[in-house]
């Protein structure tokens, strides 16, 4: 594998694809953003390839749709069911695992609500009956998408009656973060935003180490054959580098105060 990347990148950097402009325009979601992994992934994809990466951090189904239209020449993200739908709509090309951790149900320390546990289904449900503040993302993100996943399998229905305190921001997961901090509310959020997060006040994990919690991201071409003007074979150089042994390794070496973000799970 570590032989077809590098030749892979040595294609990119020869004369096949010089008329094309070295940079590339990623759609990705605000939890690899803001959990600061393109901080340290990004230069070592420079130093290896000479490609720059030009990251547009939103949801995950916004990063999908910047896809559709042509916006970006690559999409790195973490709704895989929304990734399929879309790689069947022939929008994108072989999508590949690259990484996952989980989400957390984040709320007060005292945990007035007493969700404290594994078992997120059943937190969700003690949150539905009680008048605690919830703050949705709400912006058809991969953390929206697994949160909505989660109320419906916890039996509560946000289309006929949504709890009480529920709230939705329309943001990124930094935003929800703050506005959770603020006002003393529960929060659903990918655990790398939370290590990376500086502004906790009063909040702390409360749920955790459920499986169902666990976060898949993967990574996808966008198909030239929708947009010609898509960047593929420098894009296709950061979806190899990202799967290979150095993307892998660069992935698992990314830690805040000795704790892991991201674990990588490229089958390659």
């Amino acid at each position: 594998m570590a032989a077809v990347v590098a030749a892979g990148l040595m294609l990119v950097c020869s004369g096949g694809v010089a008329a094309q402009e070295r940079f590339i325009v990623m759609a990705s979601t605000t939890s690899t953003e803001q959990s600061g992994l393109f901080k340290h992934l990004l230069p070592a994809f420079k130093k290896a390839s000479g490609i720059d990466v030009r990251v547009v951090a939103v949801g995950t189904g916004q990063a999908l749709d910047m896809a559709r239209r042509g916006d970006a020449d690559v999409v790195f993200v973490h709704d895989k069911a929304a990734e399929e739908k879309f790689d069947a709509e022939g929008f994108g090309l072989e999508r590949k695992d690259v990484m996952y951790n989980d989400f957390v149900l984040i709320g007060p320390k005292d945990d007035r609500v007493g969700v404290k546990g594994n078992d997120i289904f059943a937190a969700l449900g003690k949150l539905a009956k009680s008048n605690a503040a919830f703050v949705s993302r709400g912006d058809k993100s991969g953390t929206h998408s697994a949160e909505l996943r989660y109320w419906k399998a916890a039996n509560v229905d946000l289309a006929t009656a949504k709890p009480a305190g529920y709230k939705e921001c329309g943001c990124g997961m930094g935003p929800a973060l703050n506005i959770a901090a603020s006002s003393n509310a529960y929060v659903l959020a990918d655990r790398g935003t939370w290590l990376n997060f500086k502004n906790r006040a009063d909040l702390a994990i409360l749920v955790a180490g459920d499986k169902r919690l666990f976060n898949q991201y993967g990574v996808m071409v966008v198909n030239p054959a929708k947009h010609p003007h898509v960047k593929k074979d420098l894009a296709q150089a950061l979806a190899d580098w990202v799967v290979s042994p150095a993307g892998q390794s660069a992935i698992a070496a990314y830690k805040i105060g000795g704790e892991q973000l991201f674990f990588p799970n490229a089958s390659n």
